[in-house]
């Protein structure tokens, strides 16, 4: 590469740090009436920002060699990687360049959920079950509709009271 394609690439410690500050793990359970558990599990990375820095959004795509860039909202654009090969390289990436802030977190439950994934976890009741508590401890901790369902409540002891 020549002088200025250094001075255009990246740190990966920078990558780290822009995503504490820009990034989202997310972990989507969503009812797919013709998946044989009727649902399915979808896990994201993705970075959003202002049409003005779709350039940065870019340049993380190009190191990273993966995902796609589409409108978010409004002016907004995200950069999305949504492909189980391609989240495993992200878990790999963040493993090698740790995140500082409480999204520390969020990363290490993402992996878990990954992790499933690649075991095949989320194809049984069991382990579908379990991705949806890990992905309850999330973020903003928004309970999956999976775990509201109907097909999933066990009745507890109080309700079966007469």
């Amino acid at each position: 590469m020549g002088a200025d394609n250094q001075q255009e690439r990246l740190d990966t410690k920078w990558i780290s740090g822009f995503v504490d500050g820009e990034g989202c793990f997310h972990v989507g359970i969503h009812k797919i009436s013709k998946m044989t558990l009727k649902w399915q599990v979808l896990p994201e990375f993705r970075i959003v920002q202002h049409k003005k820095n779709i350039k940065i959004l870019e340049k993380i795509k190009y190191v990273f060699g993966f995902g796609i860039i589409t409108k978010n909202h409004g002016d907004r654009y995200e950069l999305r990687v949504r492909k189980l090969q391609d989240l495993n390289k992200i878990v790999e990436f963040f493993k090698n360049n740790s995140l500082q802030t409480t999204k520390k977190d969020d990363f290490k439950l993402f992996s878990q959920v990954i992790n499933l994934m690649n075991k095949k976890e989320h194809l049984n009741k069991r382990g579908l079950r379990k991705i949806a508590e890990i992905s309850y401890k999330m973020n903003r901790q928004i309970k999956p509709k999976y775990l509201k369902s109907s097909e999933t409540i066990r009745p507890t002891y109080e309700s079966m009271k007469i």
